[in-house]
């Protein structure tokens, strides 16, 4: 009867699984991107929007308001609004200058009030702050996409997945497991519904980002269920703890002021974490990369991750400041050389694909980027050379068939794991995969194969693929730099992940031994992933999406408090 309905469960389960995945992205990705309106720039020839908090001004085509005049620098000023309401601008180096009222903008910037006058080198422009009824009705406009995908009952459907999951492992586990399974996937249920109605009691309505990170996460608790069951009451208790994170840095994101003045803390405390690592950490399969304390073992370097890119990410009056860049560069080289040298080399090179994308994305700069990945290049090959470990993955790259008990035991069992389970698994918990060397963290993705098939694992892989496109297409209009540049690194991040956690268990990459966001078995990986997800949120401006950023409405109330002040 048991193998009746895992078999039966196991045609069902993808179905599920592909509902979750395509409501998501259809709200996510399938309606137009809504652009908000900030103010004006009032032209003798017309009228330019400002639809950012921060603004490049200038003559090139890409730039957010395009002067047209011949005078004024592709690159000229930079318009920056706070976030309670004050407009500043700045000139950046331009060769023509920036007056406001008559008066020459220095290197503090000056604050810009409605009606003034911008003179940018010798062409006179007029500033318009919008009005709060203005700013209503231009909101009311804005439709909200969860209208047409409801998250709710998307969250319906991930909830019978899960459900599914369940009585899978019901059928497969053993009976002094099975309360202990239940209450991990009964706690995980109730926590993504409180997450959900949460939102909605401050009026927010966009919870597809969550509800991928909670299916994920769904896949990531069976893999502990089937391989380690008396570690699922541990997982829940670092997932809810990875969901409080989520909220906690989100909340810290929505005022950038305060974002910008734990950068150099942060950095600084992230080069003493790595170093010590160095110093006091634990080598393990072949990686300086684990401190214990006690029985518990932390991995900082995925906290890091979150430090990397909250330190990376610029607000655009800093991004074409050499110093500021030149400062992440170091910072970025330091905390490469740190994870190199404990022979971390997997999140290393996760680490350096993220620099180019931040690097690109602030400076737009081809000569920086292809210096630095011959820069990488050389220090890889280095590397390669006097770091056995490193050497044997890469030696034993496209010959794993040829040693298949030794340096190419793990790839070898995941494809052959994988081959097993066909397009709908062998059920959950029935797979042999879990049981071998590092199955339920580099190998993940052959053990979900294995258990739940391969149109899962894909369905998986495609959720990181989608947040990743989300970030991408509201990049152009994040309110701020800094949210555009964090979410893209963040999916940038998961994106290497993934492919170097997929393509290394099937022998297409060297094998580096990375987790899969949200799935691998390990706190601070489950934890540093959450927290990861509040700057892809933080991207986030559909109407009534986000509570990583304040509505217009509560701008609004913030800038009556301030004036009454």
């Amino acid at each position: 009867m048991a193998d009746t309905i895992v078999t039966a469960v196991s045609y069902i389960l993808p179905l599920f699984a592909i509902i979750v995945l395509i409501r998501c992205t259809k709200s996510m990705l399938g309606n137009k991107s809504q652009t908000e309106i900030w103010g004006y720039i009032h032209r003798d020839d017309g009228v330019s929007l400002i639809s950012h908090w921060e603004n490049l001004i200038g003559r090139s085509r890409s730039a957010d308001i395009c002067l047209p005049y011949q005078m004024v620098s592709r690159v000229h000023a930079v318009l920056i609004r706070s976030p309670k309401g004050v407009w500043r601008i700045f000139d950046i180096f331009s060769k023509g200058g920036v007056w406001v009222n008559g008066e020459k903008v220095h290197g503090t910037g000056t604050v810009v009030h409605d009606g003034d006058i911008l003179n940018l080198a010798g062409n006179s422009v007029r500033f318009r702050d919008i009005s709060e009824k203005q700013r209503d009705a231009i909101e009311a406009r804005r439709t909200q996409t969860w209208r047409r995908v409801h998250p709710a009952v998307t969250l319906f459907f991930l909830t019978v997945f899960q459900a599914l999951l369940l009585l899978e492992l019901c059928c497969t586990a053993a009976a002094e497991n099975i309360s202990g399974i239940a209450l991990g996937f009964g706690l995980l249920i109730l926590l993504e519904w409180f997450c959900y109605f949460a939102m909605r009691s401050i009026r927010r309505t966009g919870f597809e980002v969550e509800t991928l990170a909670f299916f994920l996460s769904s896949i990531g608790l069976e893999i502990i269920a089937s391989s380690v069951p008396d570690e699922m009451f541990r997982q829940m208790i670092i997932v809810f703890a990875g969901v409080v994170a989520f909220f906690v840095l989100g909340w810290w994101l929505r005022d950038l002021d305060r974002t910008k003045t734990m950068r150099l803390p942060l950095a600084v405390i992230s080069l003493v974490i790595l170093m010590a690592v160095l110093v006091l950490g634990r080598e393990q399969y072949g990686a300086k990369n684990w401190i214990f304390i006690g029985s518990l073992s932390i991995q900082p370097s995925e906290f890091v991750k979150v430090a990397f890119i909250y330190v990376g990410a610029a607000t655009l009056d800093r991004l074409f400041s050499t110093k500021n860049l030149i400062m992440f560069i170091a910072f970025s080289a330091l905390c490469v050389i740190c994870l190199a040298f404990s022979s971390d080399f997997g999140t290393a090179l996760i680490f350096f694909i993220t620099f180019l994308v931040i690097s690109f994305m602030r400076s737009g700069s081809i000569a920086t980027i292809a210096l630095a990945i011959t820069g990488a290049g050389m220090a890889g090959f280095l590397m390669l050379r006097i770091k056995d470990h490193v050497a044997k993955r890469f030696s034993a790259w496209g010959h794993i068939w040829e040693d298949v008990w030794d340096s190419g035991y793990q790839q070898t069992h995941a494809l052959s794991a994988g081959a097993s389970g066909g397009l709908f698994g062998k059920g959950a918990g029935n797979g042999w995969l879990k049981d071998t060397f590092a199955g339920n963290t580099d190998t993940v993705f052959g053990v979900m194969c294995e258990e739940l098939g391969l149109i899962i694992a894909i369905c998986a892989v495609l959720a990181i693929l989608a947040l990743t496109f989300f970030a991408v297409r509201n990049s152009g209009h994040g309110r701020s730099a800094y949210y555009s540049i964090a979410a893209c690194a963040t999916a940038t991040m998961f994106m290497a992940q993934v492919a170097l956690n997929v393509f290394g268990s099937v022998d297409i990459l060297p094998f580096t031994g990375v987790t899969f966001p949200f799935v691998s078995r390990g706190g601070t990986s489950v934890l540093a992933c959450w927290m990861l997800l509040a700057f892809i949120k933080a991207g986030d401006t559909r109407k009534g999406a986000s509570f990583v950023v304040s509505s217009p409405e509560a701008q609004t109330k913030k800038m009556r408090e301030a004036e009454k002040a």
